[in-house]
């Protein structure tokens, strides 16, 4: 029996959300991405295939807010606002929200706590 990589077992847990979430234009889908360094949030609307918004640690106006930080947790935390208030601005309230394989614990649950703060639902 080959063992599969970590990655490859992400992956596999990935497609076995994505067969049951599914986002619209009223109730976009909020996907999570982490890599080793940055962390990245985009809402997706599935039925036209397209990003309605998009934040990470990479984003000019959230790289002046986590400037200085050094908690992980809190920085999550400043990415999931910043694409609550980018989708508030869009009028959308209400998400569903993709952890694309990864345990909802630590960063993803900071970036999930985030956005509920800044007013979205899911």
């Amino acid at each position: 029996m080959i063992k599969k990589s970590k990655r490859e077992q992400r992956i596999k847990v990935k497609s076995r959300i994505r067969k049951k979430i599914f986002g619209t234009a009223e109730r976009p889908r909020l996907t999570v991405y982490r890599s080793l360094h940055h962390l990245y949030t985009q809402l997706v609307d599935d039925t036209q295939s397209r990003v309605i918004a998009a934040a990470s640690t990479l984003s000019p106006e959230i790289r002046e807010e986590i400037k200085g930080l050094k908690n992980r947790k809190e920085i999550a935390k400043k990415v999931g606002a910043a694409i609550a208030q980018k989708a508030l601005k869009n009028n959308v309230k209400n998400v569903v929200f993709d952890r694309s394989g990864y345990a909802y614990h630590g960063l993803v649950q900071s970036i999930a706590e985030g956005a509920r703060e800044a007013g979205l639902k899911f």
